[in-house]
C-alpha cells in the first residue's frame, strides 16, 4: 500500500522484560502492566496489532522465583503465580500489592472483570443506559484487556488475522493510580492526536433534504441570531438517494445531487467563507453502483463488468478496494472542498476475513488518508474497540430523544476515558423517536457545550429541528447562550486539546481520576472534571414543579469553589443539592482557577488564535494556567511548533494577576492583544484599589464591577504579546460572603408558589443574620423538601 497508509510502530519488547517458557511468554512491560501470552507451538507475536503499537518499554525491575509448582513474578506492585501450563483459573493468578481490598485485588484467569467500565460501539436506538465494554481501571486495582483476536499490522500497511488458539492478554494492575494506568495505556497503544481548532466549535447537523440555498439561508439566520458554528455536517441527502431500484436503496452514494447542490464547489466555498468546515455523511456498505459518476473508474480497477453494470462490492478486506475507494470516491470530493468524512457504518463487525471488523478498517484508513496533504488528520465514526482513540472523532450513533438518553450521556462520556476514548460526539438534543420537550433540549444543549464535541443533531421529521427559535423563549435563550459560551471557551478548550495529546488525559474525566480515595467521587457518576479548571454537574432531570428549578446532587472536593454562572461561592468537602433555573447548570471553578476565554466567537474568528482574551480569575488561592496555541491546522505541534502564554494569580501582601510574555513561535499569534480580566471574589471597593502595569509602567484601563458575580472587570487595550501585564488589588477588598438575600429574592421571585409564603420566607431571610439559625428556622416551617433545599443551598453555600 502507499506510504501514507503505513504507521509508525515499535512492537518488539525488550528481551530483558520477557519470561519465556515452552508455551508461554510473560512480558513485564511496567511494574504494573503485564502481557500474558500462551501458544501451543511456542511461537509468539512480536508485530503490532490493531490495539497495540508500542511494546518497547524500558527495562523493568522484577524477580522470578521458579519452583515445582511453577513460577512467581514479583514487581513492586504485582505478584504473579503461574503453573506454566495452559492458562486456567487455578493455574494463573495475579495479585495487586497494597491495601486495596481484602478479597478483590486478586485476579484468577477467566474470572469476570469488575472494572469501572469503558465505552461501547454505539448508542444507536438506545433509550437510556446500555452495557459498557471493559476499561483499564478498577476500584479493585486491576483490569484485563484481551488482544487475542485483533488483526496483525504488516509492514506494508495492510493487516492479517491472528493465529487461532492463542491467548494474548494485558493485565493492568495499577491500583488506584488511574492517571498512570491511562498514561501507560497510551504508551502501549499510541497517543490521541490533537484535533484541528475548528472541531472544538459548534457543529450543525441534521438528517434533512437541504438545498444549497436553503442551507445558506439557515446559516445566514444563524449569523443574524449570533449563533456561531464552525462545522457543517451534511447528512446523506447530499448525494443521489432516489435512484432506480435496480441500483439498490440509495443509502450509499458518492455522486452529488445536483438538483439540491447544482455547484458543489460554490456551496463548500460559501461555507468556508463563513468559517465553517464541511463533513459529508457516507454509508459505504452497498459499494458503488452503476449510476455513480465514478463507477467506470472503480469498476475497471476492481475488474467488474462495466457493460453488465455489475456493482463494485464494498470490500474493506481488500487493500485494492480500499486504495481505489479513496482515490476515486473521496479525493475528488475533497478537491471540491470537503474537509473530512462522517463514516456511518451500521452493518456489524463481520467481513470475508474472520475477525476483521470493517468499522476498524474504515476508521484506520480514513484517518491516515486524511493527513496525506499535510493537514491535521481527523475522521468521524463509531467506536471500534480498544485503540480507537487514535482515530478521533467518535460518532455515538442515533440517540433516542428522551430524558433517559440525556441522563446516560454524561456517564457514558466520562467512563470512555477509562479506555482512553476522549473525543465522543453525541447527537446533542437527541436524533429520533422520543418526544419534544423544550426544557430537555435546553438542558441537553447546556450539557453539550461541556461535552468533548458539541454537535446539534436531529432527524428529518419536520417537527424535530434544533434551531433555537423553534423552542419556547426561555429554552431559545438558554440554547443561544450555551452556543455562544462554547465558542467563548475555545482558547481554554484548545489548551485542553493539547493536554489530551501531551499529558494523555482526556478533556472529560470522572471525578475519581483526581480523587481516587474519595468514596463520593465514585457516586456522582454524571459529574466530571472538564479540563484542569472546572467541575461540571449536568442537569438531566426536569424542573421541580412550581419552583421552576431543577435539582442535581453535587459533590464538592475540599477547597473553595465558584459557580461561574451565578457567582455563588461554595465551601467544599461535602455533598449538596444544587438547584438551577433553566438559565444554567452547575459549573464550578476552583479558587485560584484561571479560565482564558474570548469574545471573538464567530465561525471565522473561532478557527484562529484570538486578538482578544477574556480571562476569568477566581480569588481565594494561588493558581496558574499555560495557554497553548499553534497553527491550528497541521501536525507541526508534534515537533513543538507552538506558543505558550503563562498566567499566574498570587495572594501574598496583595492580589496579583500576571500575564507573562508569550514564548515559542510567537509569529503564530497576533502581535498585540486586548485583555478583559474578570477578578471574581472582590467587593466593589476593589475597583478603586486596582493598579495595572505593562512592563512595570502604570497604565490606565477601563474598570467596571459585576455586582451579581462580585467581580472586578479590567479592560486593557492592545498590549504586545512580548510584554508583561500585571493587575494588583488590595486583598482587604475580597468579598466576605455571598449575596444571600439577593439570591434568595431572585429564587423566590420566579418560584410559582403562594405569595404569602414568599413574603413570610423573605421577611425571615431579611431579619436573620446568623445563617445557621436561619436554616434551622426554615427547617421548622415544614416546607416542601425542594423549597427548603433550594433556600438551604443559597444560605449555607459559603
Amino acid at each position: 500500500m502507499q506510504d501514507i497508509y503505513k504507521v509508525e510502530t515499535r512492537p518488539a519488547a525488550l528481551e530483558g522484560n520477557m519470561v519465556t517458557g515452552e508455551r508461554y511468554r510473560i512480558t513485564v512491560l511496567t511494574e504494573s502492566l503485564l502481557r500474558l501470552e500462551y501458544s501451543e507451538d511456542g511461537i509468539f507475536e512480536d508485530r503490532a496489532t490493531q490495539m497495540v503499537f508500542f511494546r518497547d518499554f524500558p527495562q523493568v525491575k522484577y524477580r522470578v522465583i521458579s519452583g515445582e509448582d511453577g513460577i512467581e513474578i514479583h514487581t513492586s506492585r504485582v505478584h504473579l503465580k503461574y503453573n506454566e501450563k495452559e492458562f486456567s483459573s487455578h493455574g494463573l493468578s495475579i495479585q495487586v500489592k497494597g491495601n486495596l481490598s481484602a478479597y478483590h485485588s486478586i485476579w484468577h484467569y477467566g474470572e469476570e472483570i469488575h472494572d469501572l467500565g469503558g465505552t461501547a460501539r454505539t448508542l444507536d436506538e438506545a433509550n437510556g443506559a446500555i452495557p459498557l465494554e471493559h476499561g483499564i481501571i478498577s476500584r479493585f486495582g486491576y483490569s484485563v484487556i484481551d488482544d487475542s483476536r485483533s488483526q496483525v499490522l504488516l509492514e506494508d500497511g495492510w493487516i492479517e488475522p491472528r493465529k487461532k488458539g492463542i491467548r494474548d492478554l494485558y493485565f493492568f494492575g495499577y491500583g488506584h493510580n488511574y492517571k498512570e494506568a491511562l498514561n501507560d495505556f497510551y504508551r502501549l497503544c499510541g497517543k490521541t492526536p490533537m484535533l484541528p481548532r475548528f472541531a472544538l466549535g459548534n457543529w450543525w447537523s441534521r438528517y434533512y433534504k437541504y438545498t444549497e440555498e436553503a442551507y445558506m439561508e439557515l446559516m445566514e439566520r444563524f449569523e443574524r441570531e449570533n449563533l456561531p458554528f464552525t462545522v457543517a455536517v451534511i447528512d446523506m441527502d447530499w448525494h443521489l438517494v432516489d435512484i432506480d431500484p435496480k441500483y439498490g436503496s440509495g443509502w450509499t452514494g458518492y455522486t452529488w445531487n445536483r438538483e439540491f447542490f447544482p455547484d458543489p464547489e460554490r456551496f463548500l466555498r460559501r461555507l468556508h467563507e463563513k468559517g465553517m468546515r464541511t463533513t459529508l455523511n457516507v454509508h459505504p456498505a452497498e459499494g458503488v453502483q452503476a449510476h455513480e459518476e465514478m463507477y467506470q473508474e472503480m469498476a475497471e480497477v476492481m475488474g467488474v463488468d462495466v457493460e453488465a453494470e455489475d456493482p463494485v462490492l464494498c470490500d474493506p478486506a481488500s487493500p485494492e478496494f480500499m486504495e481505489a475507494y479513496f482515490q476515486y470516491l473521496h479525493h475528488p470530493r475533497e478537491k471540491e472542498g470537503v474537509d473530512f468524512w462522517w463514516i456511518d457504518w451500521q452493518q456489524g463487525s463481520n467481513c470475508k476475513i474472520e475477525g476483521l471488523d470493517p468499522l476498524w478498517i474504515f476508521n484506520h484508513f480514513h484517518f491516515l488518508d486524511s493527513k496525506r496533504n499535510g493537514k491535521r488528520p481527523m475522521t468521524f465514526s463509531r467506536y471500534a474497540g480498544p485503540g480507537s482513540h487514535r482515530y478521533p472523532i467518535g460518532f455515538s450513533g442515533d440517540t433516542v430523544i428522551t430524558w433517559e438518553s440525556l441522563d446516560f450521556q454524561p456517564y457514558f462520556t466520562n467512563t470512555a476515558a477509562n479506555i482512553g476514548y476522549g473525543w465522543w460526539s453525541h447527537d446533542i438534543g437527541g436524533h429520533m423517536l422520543g418526544y419534544k420537550n423544550d426544557e430537555m433540549t435546553a438542558r441537553w444543549t447546556q450539557y453539550g457545550i461541556f461535552s468533548p464535541i458539541m454537535r446539534l443533531h436531529s432527524s428529518s421529521s419536520e417537527f424535530n429541528g434544533k434551531e433555537p427559535w423553534r423552542f419556547k423563549k426561555e429554552a431559545e435563550l438558554a440554547m443561544g447562550e450555551a452556543l455562544r459560551m462554547r465558542h467563548a471557551m475555545i482558547p481554554y478548550l484548545y489548551t485542553m486539546n493539547y493536554r489530551s495529546y501531551q499529558k494523555n488525559l482526556p478533556v472529560n474525566l470522572p471525578m475519581y481520576y483526581e480523587y481516587p480515595e474519595e468514596k463520593k467521587a465514585y457516586e456522582v457518576e454524571n459529574q466530571f472534571l472538564f479540563g484542569t479548571e472546572m467541575i461540571v454537574a449536568p442537569v438531566t432531570q426536569p424542573r421541580v414543579s412550581g419552583l421552576n428549578v431543577a435539582k442535581v446532587t453535587v459533590w464538592l472536593p475540599e477547597g473553595i469553589w465558584y459557580d461561574i454562572f451565578t457567582g455563588t461561592v461554595y465551601r467544599g468537602g461535602r455533598t449538596l443539592d444544587m438547584y438551577r433555573t433553566i438559565d444554567s447548570i452547575p459549573v464550578l471553578a476552583k479558587a485560584g482557577g484561571i479560565l482564558p476565554f474570548t469574545d471573538e466567537i464567530s465561525g471565522v474568528q473561532a478557527s484562529h488564535n484570538p486578538n482578544m482574551l477574556r480571562i476569568k480569575v477566581f480569588a481565594g488561592a494561588d493558581g496558574s494556567f499555560e495557554l497553548y496555541e499553534d497553527d491550528n491546522e497541521t501536525c507541526l505541534y508534534e515537533e513543538g511548533h507552538c506558543v505558550i502564554t503563562e498566567m499566574r494569580y498570587n495572594e501574598e501582601e496583595e492580589a496579583v494577576f500576571t500575564v507573562l510574555p508569550s514564548k515559542g513561535e510567537v509569529s503564530l499569534i497576533p502581535e498585540k492583544r486586548s485583555y478583559t480580566v474578570e477578578m471574581t471574589g472582590y467587593q466593589r471597593e476593589a475597583v478603586k484599589s486596582a493598579r495595572i502595569f505593562v512592563d512595570g509602567t502604570v497604565v490606565s484601563a477601563d474598570m467596571s464591577y459585576d455586582e451579581n458575580k462580585q467581580a472586578v472587570l479590567v479592560a486593557i487595550a492592545e498590549v504586545g504579546v512580548n510584554q508583561t501585564v500585571k493587575i494588583c488589588m488590595d486583598l482587604k477588598c475580597r468579598s466576605k460572603q455571598n449575596r444571600v438575600k439577593e439570591h434568595c429574592f431572585a429564587f423566590l421571585n420566579q418560584a410559582e408558589i403562594e405569595f404569602m409564603l414568599k413574603d413570610e420566607l423573605y421577611s425571615l431571610i431579611q431579619k436573620e443574620k446568623d445563617m445557621t439559625v436561619l436554616a434551622a428556622e426554615l427547617n421548622a416551617m415544614n416546607l416542601s423538601r425542594d423549597l427548603y433545599g433550594a433556600l438551604l443551598e443559597i444560605i449555607t453555600a459559603k
